[in-house]
């Protein structure tokens, strides 16, 4: 895979993907068609508001990458528009359904997964999802856990690795001795402070009489 998509191509490419299974009696979908596919509220990680220009710069560069062709005639006035990510990258109908999803929706679990990708293909657990995921290495990437979280997530590569932001440290609990030692160094601190002020008193005190 010598190319990498922007967000609006995934956008793109993924409401084809979806609606080829998904509403087959539309596909292929004209451009006002792919316009509503992508700006739809349900099924959406971010909400977006792509006009017209950006869809077709979008699919202007997803034909030069081989991943859509554009169909004219056969009845139809208007252009249509299909994709051939499956015939370019040669995947079936697992993987399509997975990388979907993560396309549409954004990093997810696992079983986040085979929940959400029912419309397009029947997962029987989670462990069938890991096993289609674990075959798109170059894909799909294990993100590490951040913290609070109980389950890892998985992103999408076509549009290059994601950010990921390092996980922050979390502050370990103090242990009683700790505790202990923490106080009396913080009451030493004081003491020392209420010292330096008597000092200062009494050295003002004494210039008086000089």
């Amino acid at each position: 895979m010598d190319w990498q998509l922007d967000a609006a191509e995934v956008r793109v490419l993924g409401s084809l993907l979806e609606k080829e299974v998904t509403t087959p009696e539309y596909y292929p979908l004209s451009l006002n068609a792919l316009v509503n596919a992508c700006n739809q509220k349900s099924n959406r990680d971010p909400a977006v508001n792509y006009d017209d220009e950006t869809v077709e710069n979008g699919l202007e560069s997803l034909r030069h990458k081989s991943l859509v062709t554009t169909i004219t005639g056969a009845g139809s006035r208007v252009p249509k528009y299909s994709h051939r990510f499956s015939e370019t990258l040669n995947l079936g109908r697992r993987e399509l359904a997975i990388l979907c999803e993560l396309m549409l929706r954004g990093p997810q679990t696992l079983g986040e997964l085979r929940n959400r990708t029912e419309r397009m293909h029947k997962f029987d657990d989670t462990d069938q999802v890991q096993a289609v995921i674990d075959k798109m290495p170059e894909l799909v990437l294990k993100l590490p856990r951040r913290p609070g979280e109980k389950e890892v997530r998985y992103a999408q590569l076509l549009s290059g690795p994601p950010d990921v932001q390092p996980a922050e440290a979390q502050p370990q609990p103090l242990t009683p001795r700790q505790d202990r030692i923490s106080a009396l160094e913080a009451e030493v601190a004081q003491m020392r402070q209420e010292v330096d002020g008597l000092k200062q008193q009494f050295a003002d005190f004494r210039r008086q009489f000089e």
